[in-house]
């Protein structure tokens, strides 16, 4: 008798174990992907704000003022963090992410 309860002991804790592996791997699998692509659209959110800013720069004090100057260098700034996040930097002007980190020879603006 204490050999089947041992026996129905392991198994109830072998399928728990294959419950906890299962959950583990959906884990791993579904939701960390999900949270990545998350966290790398809020980088392309704030590269599209800081091309905003740097346009209303632009517009309101030209392009080679101090005000447009440092909102350009916001936006460097910016597209760098997600370089070193992601491997990628978002362009709103082409709406599309760059796999190479050449941000900074964008012809609109002066470096």
């Amino acid at each position: 008798m204490k050999t089947n309860e041992s026996w129905n002991n392991r198994r109830g804790l072998m399928q728990t174990l294959a419950a906890i592996v299962t959950m583990s791997a959906f884990l791993f699998f579904v939701v960390a992907p999900l949270a990545h692509a998350d966290e790398r659209d809020k980088c392309r959110q704030r590269i599209e704000k800081a091309e905003a800013r740097l346009n209303d720069a632009v517009a309101k004090h030209g392009a080679k003022s101090p005000e447009a100057r440092d909102r350009w260098h916001e936006l460097r700034s910016d597209r760098e963090h997600c370089w070193n996040a992601y491997h990628q930097w978002w362009d709103g002007r082409d709406q599309k992410w760059h796999t190479e980190p050449n941000w900074n020879h964008d012809d609109r603006w002066p470096d």
